[in-house]
């Protein structure tokens, strides 16, 4: 759902859905007669129930989206301890090859670290198009080697090479792993009827009006943040490419 990939509106549509959830609640009560003790005792059960409901889902959900983040965050650092092991095994090769895998290997780890930091669609397509020739160009830089000198030293580096492509296909697949859209339509209708509950229980005082806004106000919050941190590209909690920088820093030193 292209929705959850903007946190902030994900809030502001949440907060107006619930709290018209809300008001829809009072518009019914008003239209049905008072509640005696004994009904309002029972509906204030089921209200209960539903709203510990509620938090259950948003706590399971939230869990969903900090397992997904740091398995995001452990790839990065394995991405980075491949590249670098690789760029070490290079060494292993023929001089002219070694060069070529090092020069490579430089180029697509600029190439991963713009994967990270870019949030425009297209810059993106561009760089998984350059990001793939150049792993075909990495791995027919080491089975060159390997077809003609088949040695278990040039096999090191030959597999090293399949590390580093690996990682960044467990990389891919960690960023495409999000929270289900049902997930998100079960967590919506529960909180709608939740709200739709609360506007339909409250008594009604002088401040109705500014309790309605305090249950969609906090969930729409918890929205917030469960998208933002599920949101690889479009929240402020992002993956950052220390490992991957570090590793870039360190490749430039002049003893390298």
């Amino acid at each position: 759902m292209a929705l959850m990939n903007f946190p902030f509106l994900v809030f502001l549509v949440s907060f107006l859905v619930l709290w018209l959830s809300s008001r829809l609640g009072v518009f019914l009560r008003q239209r049905q007669r008072s509640l005696d003790e004994t009904t309002r005792e029972d509906f204030g059960v089921v209200l209960a129930a539903t709203l510990t409901l509620l938090g259950l889902i948003i706590g399971f959900t939230f869990s969903m989206a900090i397992s997904r983040y740091d398995q995001r965050k452990n790839y990065e650092e394995e991405e980075a301890n491949a590249i670098g092991t690789e760029y070490v095994r290079a060494d292993l090769l023929p001089a002219a090859d070694g060069a070529k895998v090092k020069a490579l290997l430089t180029d697509y780890l600029d190439h991963r670290i713009t994967f990270y930091r870019t949030r425009e669609i297209s810059a993106l397509r561009q760089v998984n198009a350059e990001t793939n020739q150049l792993e075909a160009q990495m791995w027919a830089a080491v089975q060159g080697p390997a077809k003609t000198q088949p040695t278990p030293i040039v096999a090191l580096a030959v597999t090293g090479m399949n590390d580093v492509l690996n990682s960044q296909g467990y990389t891919q697949a960690a960023w495409w792993n999000r929270i289900p859209v049902a997930a998100w339509g079960l967590l919506f209708a529960i909180a709608i009827c939740a709200n739709l509950m609360i506007g339909f229980g409250v008594r009604r005082t002088k401040g109705e009006a500014a309790l309605l806004l305090v249950l969609p106000l906090l969930v729409s919050i918890s929205f917030l943040l469960i998208a933002d941190i599920d949101s690889p590209r479009g929240g402020i909690i992002r993956v950052r490419p220390q490992n991957l920088v570090s590793l870039e820093q360190s490749l430039h030193q002049p003893n390298q």
